[in-house]
């Protein structure tokens, strides 16, 4: 990870669970970490607690929704003013919602489209075409996505949110032959986690408690810190060596 000291890194959803483990490790490793959410507080927060531990590292909160493209511009736009531009694109930002098949609301399998899938490709692009202008061939994109991209649970809640990740898995492999056709060496990386114990159940069943809590102190969880430990060992890689995904699952765990 030495070689990563001093340079810039974007974690989008950074304000809590996964991309703020992600981003405060980073910090830790001496990166100068562009922390973005919609909820900017709670980054700020982050930004403050590395600073009075003493990290290497910088923590710079950005608020942006992921959802609108625009804000996803204005973002890059700053960080390319503030900070010259991106060398690694951590996309963690995502939704999910319990709106099965045959009766979900069409405006939460948008919500999903929009930030699981637009958002993370807007990001990519912004981030390559960043690296690309300043030269930078030994950039890292990695996407965290889920093991519900590569296998199909019986459970209708998760069908759709299901379907994002499958899209991101295709995603992360087109991107991937792309930047090779392009003669680039810049590396993509898609770590799929089984179940994590973050918030993201809370808000994926809304108001159902009971659901939630069920999900979140399952004993096959995983810790959001298992999640950053796979994405520093992708980046520490030696510039040779793509990995190209990582399927995450408690030893417990049956799918």
């Amino acid at each position: 990870m030495d070689r990563w000291r001093g340079r810039v890194a974007l974690v989008t959803g950074a304000s809590s669970g996964i991309g703020e483990s992600i981003a405060k490790e980073l910090v830790r490793y001496g990166m100068k970490v562009m922390g973005c959410a919609r909820n900017v507080e709670k980054v700020q927060k982050l930004a403050a607690e590395c600073q009075s531990e003493g990290l290497s590292g910088v923590l710079v909160p950005f608020q942006c929704d992921l959802s609108d493209e625009e804000d996803i511009l204005s973002m890059f736009a700053a960080i390319k003013e503030q900070h010259k531009g991106v060398d690694v694109c951590i996309n963690n930002a995502g939704c999910g919602h319990s709106e099965p098949l045959l009766s979900g609301q069409t405006s939460a399998w948008k919500n999903m489209l929009d930030v699981n899938i637009l958002g993370l490709c807007i990001c990519t692009r912004e981030a390559y075409q960043s690296m690309k202008e300043r030269n930078v061939d030994d950039g890292h994109i990695i996407n965290i996505n889920s093991m519900s991209g590569h296998r199909i649970v019986n459970n209708a809640d998760s069908h759709f949110y299901a379907s994002t990740k499958f899209a991101m898995t295709a995603l992360t492999e087109g991107l991937r032959q792309e930047l090779r056709e392009a003669k680039s060496h810049i590396r993509v990386t898609s770590i799929s986690p089984a179940k994590v114990k973050t918030s993201f159940f809370e808000r994926f069943y809304g108001g159902n408690a009971d659901k939630a809590a069920a999900e979140s102190t399952n004993s096959t969880v995983l810790e959001a810190i298992d999640v950053t430990n796979s994405v520093t060992y992708a980046l520490s890689a030696p510039p040779h060596l793509q990995i190209g995904d990582i399927l995450m699952r408690h030893v417990e765990q049956e799918l």
